[in-house]
Parts: C-alpha cells; structure tokens; sequence
C-alpha cells in the first residue's frame, strides 16, 4: 500500500476506466476528467476553459481530449490547450495507482 497524504482522494478503479475512456469525478465542487492513455492514468479538470463545457464527454484521441462543445483540444498530460477556439490551459492533477485504486492528488 502506497502511503499518501489527506489530499488525495480515490477516484475510482482502474478496471472501471477502460483504455482510451474517461470518467467523471466530483471532488467537493471540483468535476476532474480522470482519463486511461493505455493503461496510465491522467486527471484534469472538467471543464474546458474556453466555454465551460463538459470535457468528460468529448472524444480522448491519443493524449488529445476534444471538448464535445466547440472542439478546444487539449492535452491530459499537461493540459495545455493544443486547438481553437481554447488557448488557457485545463488544470491537471497528480495520479497515484495504489493496486488497481486511482487516487488523485486535489490540493
């Protein structure tokens, strides 16, 4: 068991995530994106930062996330925004896999 400290918080199983999907975490009034890139897990938030739109239900295309709304692309692995109409980047958040739980680090 990996140690960790209060603020990180399971954001579900590895096993719930298949490979190139995400899945939605609230965390307190945080919505996270939590995505599987081949078996690595990346977290960032769920909203896209050109027109608030809901990046857990856009396509994962390789590192690339599309937001279903206008199209912004941006990168789960560092969140920089990769495609118009978005040029702020999405905020990302350490990933800790403790057998198959994936906690996320949120402070």
């Amino acid at each position: 068991m990996v140690a960790l400290g209060t603020d990180w918080t399971l954001a579900g199983h590895t096993g719930e995530i298949p490979v190139g999907q995400v899945k939605q975490v609230t965390v307190g009034d945080l919505r996270l994106a939590v995505c599987n890139l081949d078996g690595s897990f990346f977290a960032i938030e769920d909203v896209c930062t050109h027109d608030n739109g809901p990046l857990n239900q856009g396509c994962l295309d390789g590192e690339e996330i599309e937001c279903p709304r206008h199209g912004a692309l941006f990168n789960v692995r560092t969140g920089v925004a990769t495609g118009m109409p978005a040029v702020m980047p999405v905020r990302t958040f350490a990933v800790q896999l403790d057998g198959d739980a994936i906690y996320v680090h949120v402070a």
